[in-house]
């Protein structure tokens, strides 16, 4: 007993610290009051905490006791900011000193951050400039090691940092309070950005709302939820892994085997090295039944410097004043066209979406559905009518078809 007592307050400090040189120093010197006594130091990373995985709703909110915080897990870089009067550094989950290639992020935190010295935690992820989608981890992952070309690459692959905890602030070490008292921490001391806000979190009792957030975070680009314990227990536990934050994430994922035939109903305005063309179209699927085209993605990648060029006078024809129609869509592009081009486009996969109208209600009563990670293949389908587009139905079948084929691989 005595031993697991001494043991304790050093395998706190080593977690607060990271440095086992450090709190050797700190225990020869001061003896085992000076463990009991350690304190975080800003510049010192400490050890993260994990998440433990559950595969449903109704049994994540049980183990936390019924009710929860639930996070979007933003699919980025993980990230410990340490911020003093003089500087910011970053460490990645491994520990290692980042700052050097995301000087954007530590410029970013420096002008949100309200305080005189803290310790945050956050995602940092890609964001598409034209589109505002968040883009996958490999994305940023281009970013590690790099020394040179720092500004054309911070212009290329913007990145948002999504805040989730507070460690210290202004001489106070925070991990011992409970989340939601952390949570109100990070609220006085952020002040949301273009590149950085707080991350998106619910607190949910019901198992059919988790998964509701579950599909919604998919939707917006994120891998899922972590749904976090908010009972006075919920301290940030340094270095360890524990059912205080459970991580939620799809089972399955529906691959896209094939490409679509897309119909650009839309435009929005392009920014920085798009500035004067258009940054993302916004495309659509023909629903045969009704005659109309239902909104499934905006697109903005694929294109090449003269594809990017030529949009405006190709498109230009075609534009509206108003929303065609026969255009179905939540959203509201800066230009409108009249359906009368097709153009072939590629995807990761298909997904949930409160936000299009591709099939919505047929899977949930608030859902469409939408292509993930949208890409132009360089063909405009100039032997296609927009009757002749992929339609909504087809969409629909291919989203059933490849979760079968998913759940038969399982």
């Amino acid at each position: 007993m005595a031993e697991t007592r001494a043991r304790e307050p050093l395998e706190r400090a080593y977690n607060l610290s990271s440095d086992l040189g450090h709190v050797a120093e700190v225990l020869a010197r001061d003896g085992t009051d000076g463990i009991a006594k350690f304190k975080i130091t800003v510049g010192r990373p400490i050890r993260p905490m994990l998440c433990e995985r559950l595969p449903d709703p109704a049994s994540i909110l049980e183990k936390i006791g019924g009710e929860g915080a639930a996070e979007y897990k933003y699919d980025g870089l993980r990230v410990q900011a340490h911020l003093d009067k003089r500087s910011v550094h970053l460490f990645s989950r491994r520990l290692e000193n980042i700052t050097a290639q995301f000087p954007d992020i530590a410029q970013n935190l420096r002008e949100s951050i309200n305080s005189t010295d803290a310790i945050i935690e956050g995602e940092c992820v890609a964001v598409d400039p034209n589109t505002g989608d968040m883009l996958p981890f490999q994305v940023i992952s281009q970013r590690r090691g790099r020394k040179y070309e720092l500004t054309r690459v911070t212009e290329e692959i913007p990145v948002t940092a999504f805040l989730f905890d507070i460690l210290y602030v202004n001489g106070r070490d925070l991990t011992l309070l409970p989340y939601l008292e952390r949570r109100k921490q990070l609220l006085k001391v952020v002040k949301s950005t273009e590149h950085v806000s707080l991350a998106n979190q619910t607190i949910v009792k019901e198992p059919e709302k988790l998964e509701q957030l579950m599909e919604e975070a998919v939707a917006a680009g994120c891998e899922g939820l972590v749904v976090k314990n908010i009972s006075e227990q919920s301290i940030y536990q340094a270095g360890a892994r524990g059912w205080l934050w459970i991580k939620y994430k799809r089972s399955y994922k529906s691959e896209v085997q094939d490409t679509f035939d897309l119909v650009p109903v839309g435009a929005f305005a392009g920014r920085g090295r798009r500035a004067g063309s258009y940054g993302a179209l916004l495309m659509a699927v023909y629903n045969s039944k009704d005659d109309v085209f239902e909104t499934i993605c905006k697109l903005g990648s694929g294109f090449t410097d003269e594809d990017l060029a030529s949009l405006p006078q190709i498109l230009d024809p075609y534009r509206s004043a108003h929303r065609n129609p026969r255009v179905n869509s939540l959203l509201e592009p800066d230009v409108w066209f009249t359906p009368s081009l097709v153009l072939e486009v590629t995807a990761d996969e298909i997904t949930l979406s409160p936000l299009h109208t591709c099939a919505r209600g047929a899977i949930r009563a608030v859902s469409g559905l939408a292509l993930r990670f949208p890409r132009f293949t360089g063909k405009w389908r100039k032997d296609k009518s927009t009757e002749d587009a992929t339609t909504s139905q087809e969409a629909l079948e291919m989203y059933k078809k490849q979760l079968k084929q998913v759940e038969a691989e399982a």
